[in-house]
């Protein structure tokens, strides 16, 4: 990184050599899926498991010295990919999945720790990626509670509608909803528009 850069960076976020990068959203959004595309592109690795079964991240998965390089920027991050945020945590939803009410019932507490553990991280992050479904409806208590704890703590906000891939994605209707929010349409997925995403990211830290 050329010095001025990494000067920059260091004035900007309080003398640190690198940024936190927080990946936030309701469960099964493609967060966790978005967090394996950028650190397999950048470092090789994936970060986590994917699964159709909510709350498969039930704790903070972390990644640290991420460099992403994209325009002519290079910066270096700890990717942090989040437990899905919700404001109830039911262990009979697990059970829909074909789980025995005892394993439900240690997902669900392992999962509202979760929960509890990545608002608690909001004090350590630099900015966040919110990573909403772009098939779904984005005015929610959810979302709105998530990009209101945000918006409190003055931290940077990249909001990603994902799933474009699907025939019944709807981004635009996530731009028009939350339209003060960096933005970018994507398909986690497919690795579509990905690019455009780390553009935002990149100007978010600027």
């Amino acid at each position: 990184m050329f010095a001025w850069l990494r000067n920059f960076f260091s004035r900007l976020f309080g003398g640190k050599d690198q940024i936190a990068l927080g990946i936030y959203g309701p469960p099964n959004t493609g967060k966790t899926t978005l967090a394996n595309v950028i650190s397999e592109e950048f470092t090789g690795e994936k970060l986590g498991n994917v699964s159709e079964i909510p709350h498969e991240t039930r704790e903070v998965k972390r990644k640290e010295k991420v460099t992403l390089e994209t325009d002519g920027y290079k910066i270096t991050m700890n990717l942090l990919d989040m437990p899905g945020i919700s404001t109830k945590v039911d262990f009979e939803e697990f059970m829909d999945y074909g789980m025995g009410e005892e394993e439900a019932k240690v997902r669900s507490k392992e999962a509202t720790r979760g929960v509890v553990e990545a608002i608690n991280w909001l004090d350590n992050v630099d900015v966040v990626i919110v990573v909403l479904d772009s098939t779904k409806k984005p005015y929610n208590q959810v979302n709105v509670t998530i990009l209101g704890n945000l918006e409190a703590k003055d931290i940077p906000i990249i909001l990603v509608a994902n799933k474009i891939d699907l025939a019944e994605a709807n981004p635009e209707a996530i731009r028009e909803t939350f339209p003060q929010y960096s933005f970018a349409k994507i398909s986690a997925k497919e690795e579509e528009n990905i690019n455009e995403l780390y553009s935002e990211i990149i100007e978010s830290t600027k």
